[in-house]
């Protein structure tokens, strides 16, 4: 009988597909059950990140024949020899190429020569190329032009400044249908406009650090543009000059859904990560504007206090995910009036904030099922009866973070008995915690980060008896962990893939080769080497 029971692959595929859809980790203990499960999980890969050398190459395609997205970004070796053996009969709509000295032009002729990517690849990511020239841009344009998603940010040593615009501004023309771009330092006004101008489609824009691009000349493209839904930049420059931000592009920014007569989508998600100079009145007139935003960040708006952000909330009503780290003012009401206001949040970011200065009365919580990933790092005036609240408010959170949260002793006990979901539990620099206290399983959790914590053996075997499904384990700086409990762990945890163990004073490189025998599964394994 197949191993399915009998049951068709197409059912299985719906099943596999539901299991991994959160963690791909689990396709290669399910591809070996039987060949009947290794021919379904094959067929459910449609991504995959490339390190080495695969040879041969086509068989890479043959094994995953549903492959459409490809990461080259760590691939340590020849960019174009990889890229010139690709098979014709691939058909990728994703590619990276980031993080490399050089734009592989060889190994892209190849490919475009021998296969039909030019008519299939709608995203490319060429970010942080250390020489990334106009020619390579222009060779862009002529080549991919049903690019809807394009990142060619922050290339390191760019020369010709006015020649790569001037190439910029080609593209734009050629890639009519562009949708998403990342074009982070490396553009000016000028391109921005004709960016604007020429793809109609245009809804996401990132542009981080662009030293060239002033806010009147955002304001000035945004214009032509109104059916942004993301618009995301930092202006803050500081080895150039401080920027700030303008009235005019707070009111092009709050246009955005009102420019024309065909209603198109409002501003979904605006990120103003370190930007200064904004004032409270300009960030409540933009966002009482455009009040379907579900993404917002607005880090180190220092002038914001409790009252001030109590009535913002009140047009953030569909915001899913918000960002206020940095805003050292807000307190526990600045939360408690997200909650109250914002039922879709799902994740909040508030690190660095004054969160525990002020305690909220036990009668009057409620809790909110919605909220999956809390951000709590650098708060210090957080202590043990603040955990035990968000342990009742959160019980279906998925992902916790409390570094550098220094009064926290014994409230990890509570979170962990309490939200039976979360999957991912930061807790770096963590120094006076007790985790020797929890007696029960975490049997969701998956991603563990103690690094830079007082932790021993004693919490190592702790972990090793209440977390069976942790795939990642990051120990760095633990000082006071030995070869003892990391094997413990190792033996214990039959599913990790990755662990960190630089900087274990106690833990010697020697102990790789055993874990490698002992744990093939793993993936990863980081380890600093003592003299």
């Amino acid at each position: 009988m197949a191993a399915g029971g009998g049951l068709p692959d197409d059912c299985w595929e719906y099943v596999i597909s539901k299991l991994v859809c959160d963690n791909h980790w689990y396709l290669d203990t399910l591809s070996l059950v039987s060949k009947q499960f290794l021919s379904i999980t094959n067929r459910s890969v449609y991504s995959l990140a490339l390190i080495c050398n695969p040879w041969p190459l086509y068989c890479l395609f043959q094994r995953f024949p549903n492959l459409k997205s490809l990461d080259l970004s760590g691939f340590r070796g020849d960019l174009n020899t990889l890229l010139s053996r690709f098979p014709p009969w691939c058909s990728i709509t994703s590619l990276n190429l980031s993080n490399h000295p050089t734009f592989p032009v060889l190994g892209l002729q190849t490919i475009l020569k021998n296969t039909t990517i030019s008519s299939t690849l709608t995203s490319l990511t060429c970010s942080n190329i250390i020489s990334l020239k106009s020619i390579d841009i222009t060779f862009i344009a002529d080549s991919f032009p049903f690019l809807q998603d394009l990142n060619i940010s922050f290339p390191l040593g760019l020369s010709g400044y006015e020649d790569y615009n001037n190439a910029l501004k080609v593209l734009t023309q050629k890639l009519s249908k562009l949708c998403k771009v990342n074009l982070s330092g490396n553009i000016d006004d000028s391109s921005l406009l004709q960016l604007c101008l020429n793809c109609e489609f245009l809804e996401e824009v990132v542009l981080f650090y662009c030293p060239r691009i002033t806010d009147d000349g955002m304001a000035s493209a945004i214009c032509h543009r109104p059916t942004l839904t993301s618009f995301s930049f930092c202006n803050h420059w500081a080895a150039i000059e401080e920027k700030n931000i303008t009235s005019s592009l707070i009111n092009s920014l709050a246009n955005l859904k009102s420019l024309t007569s065909l209603d198109p989508p409002p501003l979904r998600k605006l990120v103003l990560k370190d930007c200064s100079n904004y004032t409270y009145s300009g960030i409540y007139y933009l966002l009482s504007k455009c009040q379907s935003l579900k993404h917002l960040d607005i880090q180190k708006a220092t002038f914001l206090n409790d009252p001030l952000f109590n009535k913002l909330c009140a047009f953030l009503g569909d915001l899913v995910f918000i960002n206020v780290s940095g805003c050292e003012l807000l307190t526990n009401f600045a939360l408690f009036a997200l909650l109250k206001n914002c039922p879709l949040l799902t994740e909040i970011k508030m690190e660095s904030t004054g969160i525990g200065k002020v305690s909220m009365p036990s009668q009057d919580l409620v809790v909110y099922h919605q909220v999956k990933s809390l951000h709590l790092a650098s708060n210090s005036c957080l202590r043990d009866e603040d955990i035990h609240m968000f342990a009742f408010l959160f019980p279906n959170m998925q992902l916790l973070d409390l570094s550098s949260c220094f009064y926290i002793k014994e409230g990890i006990d509570i979170v962990l008995k309490k939200c039976r979901k979360i999957r991912h539990f930061k807790f770096v620099r963590c120094r006076q915690a007790n985790l020797c206290l929890i007696n029960y399983e975490a049997s969701k959790l998956e991603v563990l980060n103690l690094s830079n914590s007082r932790i021993d053996d004693k919490v190592l075997y702790v972990i090793s008896m209440i977390c069976p499904r942790l795939l990642q384990l990051d120990l760095q700086f633990c000082n006071d962990v030995t070869e003892k409990g990391v094997r413990l762990v190792v033996e214990k945890c039959i599913h990790l893939r990755e662990i960190n163990l630089q900087n274990c004073r106690k833990v010697s490189g020697n102990i790789v080769s055993w874990i490698t025998f002992s744990r093939p599964s793993l993936r990863k394994i980081a380890v600093h080497f003592h003299s």
